[in-house]
Parts: C-alpha cells; sequence; structure tokens
C-alpha cells in the first residue's frame, strides 16, 4: 500500500519509523511526524494518546513486522535458498539502499534501543518485541532450508546482530564494506549449519 493510500494513523506510525532511523528518538518531534505524514496535527492526540512514547512504540513494532516480512521477498528472489543466499539478501538491502541514498539511514528498531534503552521499559519492550519478530521469520526459514529447528533460533540471532552490527558500522565508516565483509565471512558458518 502506499503512503497516499494509508490512513492518517498508519502515515503517522511509517514517518515516525522514517524518522527515527534517520535522526533517532530524541530528536523526531510530533509535529514532524505530522508534517511528515501530511496528517492533521490534531490527529496526533487522538490516534496516540499516550503520546510520544505511544507513537515510537508503534513504529518500532511496525519495523519488526516490515522485517519479519520481507524474509519471504528475500528467498523468493533466491534461485536456491540457502542460509547465506538469505542473509546475503539481508545486507544487500542495505548495501543497496547506501549506494542509492548515501549512509544517513538506520534500523529503526536499533535507534529506539539506543535512544531509550535507559529512558522506559516500554520502547525497550516495545524494541524486544520487534526483534523477536524479525527473529522468528528468519528461524522458520532456517528450519525449512534444513537448519535444525535446535540452531534455528541461535542463527537466527547471529544474523540480525551481525547485520545490525554492520549497518552501524557502514553508517559510521561512510562505507559498505562491513556489510559484504559479514556476509562473506558468515556465510560458510550458516550453510554448514544445514548440514548438506
Amino acid at each position: 500500500m502506499t503512503q497516499a493510500r494509508r490512513g492518517p494513523r498508519e502515515r503517522m506510525v511509517f514517518s515516525a519509523a522514517q524518522l527515527i532511523r534517520r535522526q533517532g528518538v530524541t530528536a523526531t518531534g510530533m509535529r514532524e511526524v505530522a508534517a511528515h505524514a501530511d496528517a492533521p496535527r490534531g490527529s496526533l492526540q487522538h490516534y496516540f494518546p499516550g503520546g510520544k512514547e505511544q507513537l515510537v512504540n508503534e513504529a518500532v513494532a511496525w519495523a519488526g513486522r516490515y522485517a519479519g516480512k520481507r524474509v519471504d521477498r528475500f528467498l523468493a528472489g533466491l534461485d536456491r535458498p540457502t542460509p547465506s543466499g538469505l542473509f546475503a539478501a539481508m545486507a544487500a538491502q542495505w548495501a543497496d539502499e547506501y549506494a542509492a541514498d548515501g549512509f544517513a539511514a538506520g534500523c529503526p528498531v536499533a535507534a529506539a534501543t539506543v535512544d531509550c534503552a535507559t529512558s522506559g521499559d516500554s520502547t525497550r519492550e516495545a524494541a524486544a518485541t520487534a526483534f523477536a519478530t524479525w527473529r522468528g521469520p528468519v528461524a522458520e526459514a532456517l528450519t525449512r532450508m534444513g537448519v535444525p529447528p535446535s540452531s534455528a533460533e541461535s542463527l537466527a540471532t547471529l544474523m540480525i546482530s551481525a547485520l545490525e552490527g554492520a549497518i552501524l558500522m557502514a553508517r559510521a565508516e561512510q562505507d559498505v564494506r562491513p556489510l559484504t565483509t559479514v556476509v562473506q565471512e558468515l556465510g560458510p558458518l550458516l550453510d554448514a549449519a544445514t548440514g548438506v
């Protein structure tokens, strides 16, 4: 669904996620979110009576769902799905974005975690849930590719952790090299888990 076809509430959640991934939670204001979403400023209180914290938590939840849904799309784009191929596709999404748009944006879940880790439990919990919402589909995909279920969850955690770290380093270095490095180094380990 395009941004124009979403209702004001959905547009504000999406806009909050986009602004948070570029400038963090602290620098993202409610008025700025409404303007970015092309939504009436008065609708903020209507849709988010819990204020900025509620909006941030919903944006973080949206990001976790989005990342989880991308897993099947990545797999559909592979001729022969493998754990290393899935991880490479996950990293390529970021490398492609950075090549096209520069290094201004990162993961909104990571940004919210960093900004809010000490300020409130609800955002920390929202971030933890978002990561779990992403990790579940990765683990399920790994299991379908032959990774034993007892290892799939921990490998999914490893993949997401490595990707998030590479995203941070790529932004800091203004270079996609950290992304290509983790793909190259982690790929053989991931494929070895299938026992093939």
